[in-house]
C-alpha cells in the first residue's frame, strides 16, 4: 500500500482536531432538510477545495488528484431526540441530538480528506469526493437526490465507502462483509373500511376493529409461511389507528407498518403476499380494504472485491474484522451502490447506552479514530480496485 504509513501519521495528526469538531458538530445539530449550517461548518474545513452543492442542504468537496474519483459518504443530520448524556459539550438545541453518530462520522472523514490532500504525490492518486449528505434519517431520502442529479455524473465518482458505529458489536471491531449487510425499508399503510354503528347491535354494523386485529394477526404469518426460512425478512406493524368512544363501532381502521428484506425477490414476494392477505382478510370480515407501498431505500450491498480489498488492508493494520455482521436495519447509502461499487463498514462501539437513536447515546473519542481507520482503509482497497482496472484496459 504506497503511502499506508505515512498516510495514517498525517490522519493521526489531524484526530485532536477532530475531536473539537465533533464536539462542536454534536453541540450544534441540524434535523433533516435543514442540515445547512452543518454543511457549512464541514466545508469551511476546506476553505481551497472545490464545492458542489447538491441535494438542497448537502454537497460534494473535492480534493486533489485524478479521476475516477472515490467517495467518503457522511451523513450531516440529526435526531429529534431530547438528550439525556449529560455531556459537557451537549446538545445546544433542545429536541435535536446527533444520537446515531453522524457527528463522528464526519468528524473522522474530515480528519482523512486532511490527509489525503496534504500527501506530497496526491496528484497522483484518485481524488476524494467527501459527500456531504443530507436526509439520511428521513425521506425523500439524500442520497436518492444525489445519485438523481447530474452532479453525480459530472464528478466520475467510481467507487464509495462509508462507515457507520454500531453498538451490536464490540468495541475495536470493524466489520467489512460482502453482500447484503442492510435491509430494503418500505412503509405500508392499511384502511379498513365498514359500516360504522352502536356498539349494542354489531350485527348492524362491520367491526373494522375486529378486521384490523385479525389482519395483524394474519401478517405475522406472512414471513413465517411463505418465505424461505434461510432468507432474513421483517414485517413490522408500529402504528394502529381505530375509533373514538367505546361503545361505537368505527367506520373506519388503519394500521402503518415496515417490510424489510435483504434480497429483491423477497421483498417482491413480501409486498404482493402482504396485499392479498390484508384484502382477503378484511372481505372475510365484511369490510373493504386498501393497502399502499410507499417504496423505501433498497437493500444495501456490499461489492465483494472492494470489501475483500479493505478487509485485506485492515487485517495487514492488525484490526479486528468481522466479516458476517448484517443487519435489519436500513441506510440510504444503498442508493450508492445502485451506481457504483459501494462498501458500508460497521465500527464498533461500547458507549454503555441503550444504542443507537437512544437519548443517552455518546460514544468516546476513540471512535473518531476507529472510524477514521476505516475511511482511509475503503479509500485504499477503491484505489487497488481502479488501479487494477486501468491495468486490464
Amino acid at each position: 500500500m504506497t503511502n499506508t504509513p505515512s498516510l495514517w501519521e498525517l490522519v493521526k495528526a489531524r484526530l485532536p482536531a477532530a475531536s473539537t469538531l465533533r464536539e462542536e458538530l454534536h453541540r450544534w445539530p441540524d434535523l433533516s432538510g435543514g442540515e445547512q449550517e452543518t454543511c457549512e461548518r464541514l466545508r469551511s474545513q476546506f476553505p481551497a477545495l472545490p464545492f458542489h452543492p447538491v441535494a438542497g442542504s448537502g454537497g460534494i468537496l473535492i480534493g486533489p488528484g485524478t479521476a475516477p474519483r472515490i467517495g467518503i459518504r457522511v451523513e450531516l443530520d440529526a435526531l429529534p431526540i431530547v438528550e439525556q448524556t449529560g455531556l459537557p459539550w451537549a446538545s445546544q438545541r433542545p429536541g435535536i441530538m446527533h444520537a446515531c453518530g453522524h457527528d463522528v462520522h464526519a468528524a473522522a472523514a474530515v480528519a482523512v480528506m486532511h490527509a489525503l490532500s496534504a500527501r506530497e504525490d496526491s496528484d497522483a492518486h484518485p481524488a476524494v469526493a467527501l459527500i456531504l449528505q443530507p436526509r439520511e434519517e428521513k425521506s425523500p431520502s439524500g442520497a436518492r437526490d444525489i445519485v438523481h442529479s447530474g452532479l453525480w455524473q459530472e464528478l466520475d465518482i467510481a467507487a464509495v465507502v462509508g462507515a457507520h458505529l454500531q453498538p451490536a458489536l464490540p468495541g475495536g471491531v470493524i466489520s467489512c462483509t460482502p453482500g447484503a449487510v442492510n435491509a430494503s425499508a418500505d412503509e405500508f399503510a392499511i384502511e379498513i373500511v365498514g359500516r360504522p354503528g352502536h356498539g349494542a347491535y354489531p350485527h348492524r354494523c362491520d367491526d373494522v376493529v375486529l378486521a384490523i386485529a385479525a389482519t395483524v394477526q394474519a401478517i405475522q404469518q406472512v414471513v413465517a409461511r411463505n418465505i424461505d426460512p434461510m432468507q432474513p425478512a421483517a414485517i413490522t406493524i408500529g402504528s394502529l389507528q381505530a375509533g373514538s368512544a367505546a361503545n361505537v363501532l368505527p367506520g373506519s381502521a388503519q394500521a402503518y407498518g415496515t417490510i424489510r428484506a435483504l434480497n429483491g425477490l423477497v421483498r417482491e414476494r413480501l409486498i404482493a403476499r402482504l396485499q392479498e392477505v390484508v384484502l382477503g382478510t378484511a372481505n372475510a370480515h365484511g369490510c373493504s380494504a386498501e393497502f399502499t407501498v410507499h417504496g423505501g431505500e433498497p437493500a444495501l450491498v456490499n461489492d465483494g472485491l472492494l470489501t475483500q480489498s479493505t478487509a485485506r488492508i485492515l487485517n495487514e493494520w492488525g484490526e479486528s474484522v468481522d466479516d458476517q455482521f448484517r443487519s435489519m436495519g436500513a441506510d440510504d447509502f444503498a442508493y450508492y451502490g445502485e451506481k457504483v461499487p459501494t462498501l458500508m463498514m460497521f465500527v464498533g462501539v461500547d458507549d454503555g447506552s441503550g444504542g443507537l437513536h437512544h437519548p443517552r447515546f455518546a460514544p468516546g473519542s476513540d471512535s473518531i479514530e476507529m472510524t477514521a481507520r476505516s475511511f482511509l482503509a475503503g479509500y485504499l482497497g477503491a484505489e487497488v480496485l481502479l488501479t487494477e482496472a486501468t491495468q486490464r484496459r
